[in-house]
Order: C-alpha cells, then structure tokens, then sequence
C-alpha cells in the first residue's frame, strides 16, 4: 500500500519524533547536542518555523513545530542531513544516523498545544532519567522557567496562555507541567486520530485539514523545472527519462526525480508518470530504492539533499 503523503498546511503545529536508525544513538556526548542546537538554530533563522517545545533523547529527539510556508520535510531533510554528518565526521563512522522516515502528526493547536509541550517535557521522567523534569537539561523546560536562554526557542505563545504577566505564567506553566507527571504514554500523540492517523483533533478539525487543497510553497519549482535540473545535475536531456532504455543511470534518475517529488510536494507521482510516460507504482519503487540506498551511501545523501535544497 501506497504509503499517505505528507499533511502540510502553513502555521500548522506538528508533534514530531526522529528516531536513530535501529534504535540506534544519536547523541554522543553534550558537544553533539550543542551543535545540535547550532544547527537548528540556523534552521529556524532560514525556513522561518517555530519549535514550541523539543526534547532531545539519547536515540530519539521529540520536537513540537509549528511550520510557516516550508514544508516539514524539507527542514528536518536538511536538519538530518547536515548533523549526520557532523557526527559521521565525529565518530569515524559512514550511513545514516535516522530512522528513514520521521513520525509526524498534525496537532490542532488550539486544543492541544499546552498538553503537547507538556507531553514533551516530560519525556525524560516518563522514562525515568530524572524524576523532575528541571533537573533534565536537554528539553526547553528550563528556558520556559526562565532558567536558561535558548534563542531558537518560541516560549511566548505557550506562556501566554497562563497569563499575560511573564511572572505569573511562568509559575503557572510549572505547575501544570507538574500535574501531569504521573501521567504515561499517551498514545495519541504517536498516531493521530482513528480517523486519520497523520493528523490530532476533533472531526471538525480533521475535516477542515482534509478539505483543504494541497498547499505549495511559494515560488514552488514546477514539475518541469525539476526534471529539468536533474537532467543538467547528470548531463542528460529531457528527451532521455522518457526512453524506453532501462540502464542503471536512467533508472537512478528517474528515482532521484521521483523522491523529490515526494520529499518536496511540489507535485505528485501521479503527475510525474503522466510527464515520463511510466507507471506511478516504478516510479515510487524507484524512489524507495533510492532512499534505502542514501541510509548506507553518504555521497547519495549529500547530492540527494543538495537538489532537494535547489527545488526550494
């Protein structure tokens, strides 16, 4: 099955959870997370989202984003991309560093938003890391007391929700945070609804998503363009996609089109098929195929990530 693609819509508020590749770890000591931090850091001042609460596990990172008109995909594509290969250059190691494809779900702010930070700073004494959430130092619990000063970290919006004294709300979000340490795992914010499982809310809101056209960036490339800047990436035409030859070459770039297609939303397979004369499902086989091999072949990843930044 055809797996759904992803739910964007602008200013919309994501629970996000990147996991290591096999359970693996992702973090390696604290200067690992600090360049972490770096990276988003310039993540935030480029693509313009917001992160309202994160969480940062030793082989798995909790993140609660609000986006603007750059897609999810394409921050945490270049997010990845470029840790891993500070830690790749780090530990002496080659592949990737996450799981394939990150959970995401699509949270009405309005009616989840302060459970959702809780949820999330809160992880660490769910897990049983420290039995007060202050005393973890790699969530924004402790810039949201005031604690320390994390830049790329929005704590207004929640904040304000207490009250409209800093003081006050402050003491207020403390305590509510507080209130749902007994609390487990909640389910919900790993799954999204039974309606559909990409996206947390009331039918109303569901459907209100759902009803909603597919949002492109602004300044999308168009399909054409895109075929177009991969074929001058491999020195080919366009003419040649479209050919009845089946040589490796082709077929990679046929798959690197395909995954692009997909990571970038600008278009769909559908489309795509139609443009090169070959069926949807060779097309999105061809880029599962690609995206197993970027997991072990760096230099694919790099040039995967390279033009999926140029069709942006």
């Amino acid at each position: 099955m055809a797996r759904k693609p992803r739910v964007h819509c602008p200013a919309s508020l994501y629970h996000v959870i990147m996991r290591g590749n096999a359970g693996q770890d992702i973090f390696f000591n604290d200067g690992d997370r600090y360049r972490f931090y770096l990276l988003v850091q310039e993540g935030v001042e480029r693509y313009g989202h917001r992160i309202h609460a994160f969480c940062l596990m030793t082989n798995h990172i909790h993140w609660a984003i609000q986006v603007g008109d750059i897609p999810l995909s394409r921050i945490l594509q270049n997010l990845s991309f470029r840790y891993t290969r500070w830690v790749n250059r780090r530990q002496n190691r080659s592949g990737h560093l996450f799981q394939g494809r990150y959970k995401a779900v699509l949270v009405d702010a309005d009616s989840y938003s302060l459970e959702l930070a809780r949820y999330i700073h809160l992880n660490p004494v769910r897990s049983g890391i420290v039995k007060e959430p202050v005393d973890y130092l790699w969530s924004g619990h402790r810039a949201y007391l005031g604690l320390e000063t994390i830049p790329w970290l929005t704590t207004d919006w929640v904040l304000s929700q207490f009250s409209n004294r800093l003081d006050r709300a402050r003491k207020a979000y403390r305590k509510f945070v507080d209130g749902g340490k007994e609390d487990g795992h909640q389910q919900e914010y790993h799954i999204g609804s039974s309606i559909d499982n990409r996206i947390l809310g009331d039918d109303t809101f569901i459907e209100k998503v759902l009803g909603q056209k597919p949002m492109r960036p602004k300044h999308a490339t168009t399909l054409d363009e895109i075929v177009l800047k991969v074929c001058k990436r491999f020195g080919l035409e366009k003419k040649d996609l479209s050919a009845s030859g089946k040589g490796r070459k082709l077929s990679e770039v046929r798959g690197i089109v395909a995954w692009l297609v997909l990571e970038s939303g600008n278009s769909t397979l559908v489309e795509l098929s139609k443009h090169m004369g070959r069926d949807t499902s060779t097309l999105s086989s061809a880029a599962r195929r690609l995206q197993r091999r970027s997991k072990v072949d760096l230099k694919l990843a790099q040039l995967m990530n390279e033009l999926l930044e140029e069709v942006y």
